[in-house]
């Protein structure tokens, strides 16, 4: 009797449009490999024009098998085992497998009767996570073959496995609290059964040899958002400023007792998680996590197991050996809101009057250099990590991702930029924000629009590094940046050169900061708030955002304060700040021409210079931009005449310690001293 499909077209009305044996149609249809490319594609394409789709069950009966596969996961409710389960039922669709999922609800003990009840309903079985020890595995795998481990390995089996490099993932995760100046950590620790619990906690122990003043205290905890909320008091307790969750749910369990208590998150402790599962970039704040490619590991996992299934389907002939140790899945890094500086009232134990507590003078003939990281270069003097620039891709597009410079410290460990502020979300360290260039923003958040005041659109540019190399020695970071409307389309060129250098002579350090806008195409139109019709509001340019303090002041040539320094064409400014007894300046200088000031000191604190204060600033087609501002970091209170007196030294050392080539252009156009670029009034 000729196979019917369920539509009633036969096997050999197949057999017959292909011009092959009805034997060919169901080895194709089998998904069995014996079958010559070209005649299998024949194959498929007359069932697709016959609509013939064969009964999986007598397909099933025909072979012996189920063509199901289980998978067994701990917890269903972890989104990551649903990404798991999503990447092997996308990979194994088109050979014509389905799942059969079973959870063991994290009991270890019925691990072993829940995968074997389950391996006889199926033909394959895929064991994710699993708490067993391991001599129970050891015991189980031979009984429930062919079979694949995911983030477990048992040696001496053969059995295929598929891992994530979970110590790599710590380690990113570490090494980035650390360079926010975090010295005192909690691990809220996952299951003790939990195989990958077992390598966090290895590689923890690693980071304490690698960091000598590192403190990891281990909350016992679990892998839910229940356990998370529970342990929050008793991390608290462990006076930890920064946090490492198991995994992304603890953290979320964390974050939501954190908020109820009033604790601000990062501001008085960080808090990263593991996994980045889909919900972590929506919390609030959004959570730095270690990212692991979920479904992908659903899919290797299948992809190992179908070789299984058809090596046996072959009996041996000629089948290939599959192999049981494959390359490691590699986390990484993602840094969102939820980790921030170390509290600075955590860094500062006894200062003095004018001084900062840990204020720190270079070793002779130390120098600053920059250095790759995982996520983005960081400036490093010594061990000291001076401040970390990151290329803002992971930036949520409404705050117009872009580059910046993100933690900056003082020598002293004072923390000296802020990202994404509860005032204003968009505010991201150190980073040539705009609010208007050609009716994009690349300052992030709404856009003042005439008539209306601060409106939502949806006109959020992105700036992205093309390129970057350290140049100078180590000191300079030269880099090309595209700036890309909402639509996607080039707007700017921009050559950045970004130089650190330390100043032992006054302890302090200096960053120069050197951009050339370059309009290639056509002309470019800069704007702000101010020259559409909100007054004062001219912010949009090279703009610097500081932590509050307890106190904060601002400095110019002539003046003292705020209202005054506001929209000011002082060649400088110093920003003066204390926490509790300590006192930090942050130095800014134009060394060309002097742009507007935008200055805030009482709603926050924030400055730097205008390019659009009252005026639109135009860059006509194949001309360029220059901005350059010098920025000196002192762990004391300056007053007016040493701010005065350090500004052409800053400068000079700068412009010295810099690349030769480091204000050369590319396109053409002159050095950093000469602007080509004109203004015109709105």
């Amino acid at each position: 009797m000729a196979r019917v499909a369920k539509n009633g077209t036969t096997i050999a009305q197949v057999a017959a449009a292909a011009g092959v044996s009805r034997a060919t149609v169901s080895r194709v249809m089998n998904g069995q490999s014996t079958v010559a490319a070209d005649m299998a594609e024949r194959v498929r394409a007359a069932a697709a024009d016959l609509q013939y789709h064969p009964s999986t069950m007598a397909r099933g009966l025909s072979l012996g098998r189920t063509n199901t596969v289980a998978l067994v996961v701990p917890d269903l409710g972890n989104p990551m085992f649903q990404q798991i389960l999503r990447g092997a039922v996308a990979a194994a669709e088109p050979f014509g497998f389905r799942f059969l999922v079973a959870e063991t609800a994290e009991h270890a003990d019925a691990e072993a009767e829940i995968a074997l009840e389950a391996r006889l309903r199926c033909d394959a079985l895929i064991l994710a996570a699993p708490r067993s020890p391991e001599d129970a595995l050891r015991e189980l795998l031979p009984q429930v073959a062919p079979a694949v481990l995911i983030n477990r390995d048992v040696p001496g089996l053969g059995v295929p496995t598929v891992r994530v490099d979970y110590g790599a993932g710590v380690h990113s995760v570490v090494d980035h609290l650390v360079a926010l100046g975090h010295r005192e950590l909690a691990y809220a620790a996952g299951p003790r059964a939990s195989a990958s619990h077992a390598q966090r906690a290895r590689a923890l122990e690693e980071a304490r040899e690698r960091h000598s003043s590192l403190r990891v205290t281990t909350v016992a905890c679990g892998s839910t958002v229940d356990d998370g909320y529970r342990v929050a008091d008793e991390v608290l307790a462990s006076e930890a400023t920064g946090v490492v969750a198991f995994n992304d749910l603890v953290a979320f369990g964390l974050l939501a007792r954190l908020n109820e208590t009033g604790v601000d998150v990062p501001g008085d402790i960080s808090i990263a998680g593991f996994d980045d599962i889909e919900l972590a970039r929506y919390g609030t704040p959004s959570l730095t996590t270690a990212a692991v490619p979920q479904a992908e590991l659903g899919g290797r996992a299948w992809g190992l197991l179908h070789q299984l299934i058809s090596d046996r389907a072959g009996a041996g002939a000629g089948s290939r050996s599959v192999p049981s140790a494959v390359p490691l899945v590699m986390p990484g890094l993602v840094a969102r809101s939820s980790t921030g500086p170390v509290p600075p009232a955590r860094r500062l134990p006894t200062p003095s009057s004018d001084r900062a507590g840990r204020a720190r003078t270079a070793a002779p003939g130390e120098r600053a250099t920059w250095a790759a990281t995982s996520d983005g270069w960081e400036l490093i003097a010594g061990e000291l990590p001076l401040t970390r620039y990151a290329s803002g891709d992971a930036m949520p597009a409404v705050h117009s991702p872009r580059p910046h410079l993100h933690p900056l410290h003082s020598l002293g460990g004072v923390a000296m930029t802020q990202t994404t502020p509860a005032d204003h979300r968009h505010h991201y360290g150190v980073s040539m924000a705009v609010a208007d260039v050609n009716s994009t923003t690349y300052w992030g958040g709404r856009t003042f629009v005439r008539g209306q005041g601060p409106t939502l659109l949806s006109n959020q540019g992105r700036q992205h590094t093309s390129s970057a190399e350290v140049v100078g020695g180590g000191a300079t970071l030269s880099s090309q940046v595209r700036w890309t409307d909402e639509r996607g389309r080039d707007q700017l060129a921009e050559r950045r050169r970004l130089t650190g250098l330390l100043l032992p002579e006054v302890d302090a350090w200096a960053l120069g900061w050197w951009s050339r806008l370059h309009a290639p195409d056509s002309d470019v139109v800069i704007g702000s708030p101010a020259t559409s019709g909100r007054p004062g509001a001219g912010y949009g340019g090279l703009f610097w955002r500081l932590p509050f303090a307890d106190e904060a002041t601002v400095l110019t040539t002539d003046a003292d304060s705020e209202a005054q320094a506001h929209g000011s064409r002082s060649p400088w400014i110093a920003v003066v700040r204390r926490h509790g007894d300590a006192w930090t300046t942050l130095l800014l200088v134009q060394p060309g021409e002097v742009d507007p000031w935008f200055v805030r000191v009482a709603d926050y604190v924030g400055a730097g210079p205008a390019l659009a204060w009252d005026a639109t600033r135009r860059i006509t087609a194949g001309s360029s931009l220059d901005v350059e501002l010098v920025a000196v970091v002192v762990d004391r209170r300056l007053d007016a005449a040493d701010a005065a007196d350090l500004t052409d030294f800053a400068v000079a050392r700068v412009r010295t310690a810099a690349s030769p080539s480091a204000y050369s252009a590319g396109d053409g156009t002159a050095g950093p001293t000469s602007t080509s670029s004109t203004r015109s009034t709105t």
